[in-house]
């Protein structure tokens, strides 16, 4: 959902490149010349790379986003080690000290190890504790308090309705492998067996008889089967309809005789006023059943099992050990398993993320490349305004409320203007667990103590050292982290056909995501409502048809197409902002013509759509893949090098491609929305 990515190139840059000589900035040495880029572009540009760096061991894929990651992660790394170093002599408090204690503690293999499963116990104890069906309830509500929920999600977030109101969601969760399907089809029948196999593991490690663990472990996946049964697809739950379900208290308790939410809510100190959304009744309802007709034992099984899974990764190395075998290498196909240090790096940014962000800012994103971003952001953007008021398939009255959004955009750049306060966070050295606990309560009291309150456009939801970028439609807000504003997506030192093909064609993405399938359906307030005439909707809706049919012939797995429904919001995005970056960056050519010169042999046009095409270079291990297509809302990263291009003229142009080539679609294949 968000999964991923924006920036543009400011007008003072575009000057200051032009006084001057350039750097290349792109290694044409990296194409693959002997191919035809009208054939398969996405091999012309990554095809060499991507033979000449293969996936590391402790990976799933690479390629650039990854890349940028790890150096994100080694300057994450660097802070958090001297967080580490001097945490005893850091001010009282302060976050340089909580995560210095995190980490460190995070580090110290041998009193883990020591420990053992004894930092669960209490946890495991509670469970053990439950007889009856009340019972049930209460080890849920408090779990769920205590920032340990797991059978389903609850937490803040705008009212589809009155965006400017939090309120609390609960949604589905409970599941352990990535969607429903896998419960049922026959493909999956020897990882449903590998994943009882880990269950029955993980529970002998914390003290079960091997006859005992095999049989809690075929509860948990009839368990699980069950929950699955009453889960929405991934499809399913793009549709905003199916993340919203406004109800009052008494009418929740109504709909689940045996699960109190007015009891819940209370226990949450959740500031609930008319209501909640319990997004998915169908499973709700289903959960509800289960309280009183899965014997007490059966739960029993599911809920040890999963805390034991939770917590596997900051116990010792024989539980962290089988959640890598299961999770990454049976289930995702990753070789070998992570340093520890990064291990703990990522619970460190699950844990005080926002904490550990603003260290990152302060030491590799100065306020400079704020403002350059900035005006990089602006300058997109208005080139997406300008697309909008040309649209030759849009009603005048559609598009009025088209642009009406489009006016109440908020990008967010680099990192918060305000930063998260961290007082309230008691971090211990030398308890990584407990830690990670302490963590957990205190992030979910925080998010809780939303519901009811403003909505602040202004709150982040992702971190600054996070290699991403998100859109989200209910506050109507474009955010760029400060992670991502790097080569190959953002370069200073590059021309402009470079950054325009790159992080232009991120800002642009972003910026489309509020007009794509899902984005489309709210309002310039954020709200779930309906702005669009009947027919300019079903012209929308022809032509995304389009795109979901040029998507679902991709086959990236012998019998595997991507689904182009469920990849359809991503896929609008990338077709819109690399046309709106188009844009912009021909203005930028026109303003400079001095730019408008060949480098390395190519023209600006080829080295625009060349870096569009290298930004998502990468290859991913089969069984990821596999994952992917079923749960990702992502097209695997080759085809988004090059479907959008194959739906440009433009393209063609620049390669000067021809009818009948891959990488030309004409008349009824071409796509254009927005």
């Amino acid at each position: 959902m968000n999964a991923l990515f924006r920036k543009h190139l400011p007008l003072a840059i575009c000057a200051a490149l032009s006084t001057g000589a350039v750097a290349a900035s792109f290694d044409t040495s990296e194409l693959d010349t002997k191919l035809n880029p009208c054939a398969d572009f996405n091999a012309f540009v990554n095809a060499k790379w991507v033979a000449a760096n293969p996936i590391p061991a402790d990976k799933t894929r690479w390629g650039a986003f990854d890349a940028l990651r790890e150096q994100s992660l080694q300057t994450q790394h660097e802070i958090v080690e001297a967080a580490a170093r001097g945490a005893d002599q850091a001010s009282a408090g302060s976050i340089e000290q909580k995560i210095g204690w995190f980490y460190r503690a995070g580090m110290d293999e041998a009193a883990i190890e020591k420990a053992g499963i004894t930092p669960l116990e209490p946890e495991l104890a509670r469970i053990a504790a439950i007889q009856k069906p009340a019972d049930i309830t209460a080890y849920l509500t408090d779990a769920m308090a205590r920032g340990q929920g797991d059978l389903f999600m609850f937490g803040a977030g705008p009212d589809f309705k009155d965006s400017k109101i939090q309120i609390a969601f609960a949604m589905q969760g409970g599941l352990s492998l990535p969607t429903a399907e896998y419960y049922s089809k026959a493909e999956y029948k020897e990882l449903r067996e590998a994943y009882k196999a880990h269950v029955a593991k993980m529970l002998e490690l914390a003290g079960s008889d091997a006859a005992t663990a095999k049989r809690d472990a075929e509860r948990v996946l009839a368990f699980e089967t069950r929950l699955a049964t009453a889960s929405l697809t991934p499809v399913e739950w793009r549709k905003p309809e199916n993340q919203y379900h406004f109800v009052t208290v008494a009418q929740a308790d109504a709909a689940s005789p045996n699960f109190p939410w007015s009891k819940f809510l209370a226990a949450q100190k959740a500031d609930i006023k008319g209501g909640f959304s319990l997004s998915q009744p169908r499973f709700f309802a289903e959960m509800d059943k289960m309280i009183v007709d899965v014997p007490v034992a059966h739960w029993q099984a599911y809920l040890r099992a999963h805390a034991i899974d939770n917590a596997a990764p900051y116990l010792s190395k024989a539980f962290a050990t089988e959640s890598f075998e299961f999770y990454k290498k049976t289930l995702s196909g990753q070789k070998e398993q992570e340093a520890r240090w990064k291990r703990v790096l990522g619970a460190t940014n699950r844990s005080m993320g926002m904490a550990l962000g603003e260290l990152y800012v302060a030491k590799a994103f100065p306020p400079a490349a704020k403002q350059r971003a900035q005006e990089l952001v602006t300058n997109v953007v208005a080139a997406l305004k300008t697309r909008i008021e040309h649209l030759d398939w849009m009603s005048d009255a559609t598009k009025t409320k088209a642009l009406e959004k489009w006016g109440t955009f908020l990008p967010k750049i680099g990192y918060p203007d305000k930063w998260r306060d961290w007082s309230g966070l008691s971090i211990k050295p030398g308890d990584y667990y407990g830690n990670v606990m302490a963590a957990a309560r205190f992030n979910n009291a925080w998010d809780v103590a939303k519901i009811g309150q403003p909505t602040d456009r202004l709150e982040w939801g992702m971190t600054p050292q996070t290699v991403n970028a998100y859109y989200n439609p209910s506050d109507n807000t474009i955010n760029f982290p400060a992670a991502i504003l790097q080569p190959p997506f953002f370069d200073f030192k590059a021309d402009d056909a470079l950054n325009y093909g790159g992080i232009g064609a991120v800002i642009g993405h972003e910026a489309t995501h509020g007009f794509d399938d899902e984005g489309s359906q709210f309002d310039a307030q954020g709200n779930n409502v309906n702005w669009w005439t009947k027919d300019d909707r079903n012209k929308f809706d022809a032509r995304t048809d389009k795109l979901v049919k040029q998507f679902d012939a991709y086959e990236p797995l012998p019998g595997k197409h991507v689904n182009g429904r469920l990849t359809l919001g991503e896929n609008i995005a990338d077709l819109g902002g690399i046309n709106v970056a188009w844009d912009a960056f021909q203005r930028t050519l026109k303003a400079h013509p001095e730019q408008d010169a060949k480098i390395d042999g190519y023209t600006p046009d080829q080295r625009f759509f060349l870096n569009w095409a290298r930004v998502w270079r990468g290859s991913i291990r089969p069984e990821q893949l596999q994952v992917m297509l079923n749960a990702d809302p992502h097209a695997p990263a080759q085809y988004r090098a090059m479907a959008a291009p194959s739906n440009m003229p433009q393209f063609a142009t620049a390669f000067s491609c021809k009818a009948g080539d891959a990488m030309v679609r004409s008349g009824d294949q071409q796509v254009k929305i927005w």
